[in-house]
């Protein structure tokens, strides 16, 4: 079974999980994902590659407590085991040198714009990152962006930390003042991935998003991860996980996204009501604010 490096905690519900696969790690490429099981009862869940280490064999994915599997994640020890990890998956992002291409990540998508930054830049690209969360402590990988990037704009919805607004903002200011932007990778909420494109089809430059619709077997056989793009009907496992955002018909995959809100919300209430989980402030302060109040 794969051997856990460490599992540290990074932010109130954010984790840095470190994975022994050097065979997985020796074909992946940055935007591509895995899956993760914990235990041989637990469920499958797809991760965004966060950070290849070729030399060690290391796989790096950050996750957030969103539900039961991730928090049961964050129980994993240094130096433990997992049920088994598999990948790599999806199709790597397109990354050639368009001279100056921009990376921009919200929330847990600063993670996995990471990699997709670092394969930009080792095409020969200027690389302008973007990265934004609601506040500074929920922000990371602020350090690993700026040895990458050669421009680095920080944001925060509530100003402590940064840029104080939304990663968009930043994104209209560098385009409106003339930065020759030929590509920009966006991963994060779907409202911003939205907006991003939204923005970026005024000024026609070309704009890929990652989506991460809800998936089962992530091979395409389930067709539970169907998204909207162009009209047709694509897997984002197989077909992606990215695609144009000037494509996306991102109503379809919100949508899909809150087909188990009721479910997920009743799995975390149960969660919460748990005495002896060490994550219940933190989830009732940042997963779901203003709701499950004690």
């Amino acid at each position: 079974m794969p051997r856990v490096v460490d599992n540290i905690q990074i932010g109130p519900l954010t984790w840095k999980m470190r994975v022994e696969v050097p065979r997985l790690v020796a074909k992946a490429k940055a935007g591509q994902f895995v899956i993760i099981r914990v235990n041989e009862q637990g469920e499958r869940v797809p991760m965004s590659i966060a950070g290849l280490d070729g030399e060690q064999g290391l796989l790096t994915v950050i996750y957030q407590v969103v539900g039961k599997t991730s928090a049961l994640m964050t129980t994993v020890e240094n130096g433990g085991e997992i049920s088994d990890c598999v990948g790599p998956l999806g199709l790597a992002s397109h990354v050639e040198n368009w001279g100056t291409a921009c990376v921009v990540g919200g929330g847990i998508g600063i993670a996995p714009v990471y990699p997709i930054a670092q394969a930009y830049k080792e095409a020969g690209n200027k690389v302008i990152s973007i990265i934004g969360a609601r506040s500074k402590d929920i922000l990371f990988y602020q350090k690993e962006h700026g040895e990458v990037a050669d421009e680095l704009y920080v944001c925060t919805d509530d100003g402590s930390e940064g840029h104080h607004g939304f990663v968009s903002d930043v994104l209209v200011k560098l385009l409106k003042d003339g930065a020759p932007i030929k590509m920009i990778m966006a991963i994060g909420p779907v409202p911003m991935m939205r907006v991003v494109a939204k923005v970026t089809k005024e000024f026609e430059v070309p704009t890929w998003v990652s989506l991460n619709p809800l998936m089962v077997d992530g091979t395409g056989m389930c067709g539970g991860c169907r998204v909207t793009v162009g009209g047709e009907t694509k897997f984002a496992c197989v077909d992606g996980p990215d695609f144009d955002g000037h494509l996306v018909d991102f109503d379809v995959l919100t949508s899909r996204l809150n087909a188990y809100k009721d479910q997920e919300r009743k799995a975390m209430k149960k969660l919460l009501e748990d005495p002896n989980c060490r994550l219940t402030k933190a989830v009732r302060e940042f997963t779901y604010p203003g709701e499950n109040k004690a």
